[in-house]
């Protein structure tokens, strides 16, 4: 065996196997991650945007977790929209939030006693009294996110700077596979509104993972759901094949003969009472439309 010796001032890099590092999870394997982390946020986040409704926490549902680019998010925005590049922790793990400018205005002139009307044709620029709603939009966000991430320093979830051109942003590469979550905010009386984060893999993977050695706990019995009582229960499972949100006047306007394109997500979530238990993807048994179980949790 033959020992290289560096030269004085130089430093060898080490060079690890790939095998032994691992690699990170896909994004098939971050979609219920998400999933449950857009559940978390859906209880947290009405309390912080109780200030923007009078002072009653809104109703906050959350969609289904799409694949994209920076590109694809881009090409779904038809008018003017805000894009804050967010950062978690003190490594400043990046994460994108996006605020289309009819929501921020609506919200506006509800602020100054209107009806939430919104002008016609938008802006091509947001006014002052936007760009402080959306800075406080993303105060909200970000400690919402940070308590969903659980309140560590570690975790900590602040605004960095904002843009209406994602190509000047820059946040990530174009090409780099992103998760998309929406979140549409409903209140009694009004059109509801809605907004979107996105997630890089690695993001998405450092704030979801789990600890390599949780705490032992004392074994304990659980109930086996394949014996009677529970066995013959009826539980009603929901395959989520596409959840999307349409403005109410387009909702409206709709006819029959009207197309609507939709996007079919990569991993399709089975949920039980709003909860989602399993990811799957689609296909076909003897002619009939079937999900084939990915992962169960």
């Amino acid at each position: 065996m033959t020992l290289a010796t560096a030269k004085s001032g130089d430093r060898a890099k080490a060079k690890h196997c790939a095998e032994l590092l691992g690699t990170g999870p896909s994004i098939d394997e971050l979609v219920p991650a998400l999933s449950l982390l857009g559940e978390r946020l859906a209880r947290l986040l009405p309390g912080r945007l109780a200030r923007f409704s009078g002072g009653e926490p809104p109703l906050v549902r959350i969609g289904m977790p799409m694949d994209c680019t920076l590109a694809s998010i881009q090409a779904d925005i038809e008018t003017l929209a805000s894009h804050a590049l967010m950062a978690v922790g003190p490594a400043g793990l990046l994460m994108l939030a996006t605020f289309e400018a009819a929501p921020v205005l609506r919200l506006i002139d509800r602020a100054f006693g209107g009806r939430g009307t919104v002008p016609d044709p938008l802006p091509d620029s947001f006014p002052l009294s936007a760009e402080l709603l959306l800075a406080r939009l993303e105060e909200a966000l970000a400690e919402a996110l940070t308590a969903v991430f659980g309140g560590v320093e570690e975790h900590k979830v602040r605004s960095l700077r904002r843009d209406t051109s994602l190509r000047y942003l820059n946040p990530f590469d174009k090409r780099e596979e992103l998760l998309q979550l929406s979140l549409e905010v409903e209140e009694p009386g009004v059109e509801p509104w809605s907004f979107s984060i996105a997630f890089p893999q690695s993001t998405l993977a450092t704030v979801t993972a789990t600890p390599r050695h949780p705490v032992r706990s004392l074994p304990r019995q659980t109930p086996d759901a394949g014996n009677e009582p529970y066995a013959s229960v009826p539980v009603p499972v929901t395959a989520v094949l596409v959840d999307m949100m349409i403005g109410f006047s387009r909702l409206s306007a709709l006819r029959p003969g009207d197309v609507l394109p939709v996007a079919i997500a990569r991993s399709v979530p089975l949920q039980v009472d709003g909860r989602t238990i399993a990811t799957g993807t689609i296909g076909e048994v003897e002619d009939r439309v079937a999900v084939q179980i990915l992962q169960a949790f």
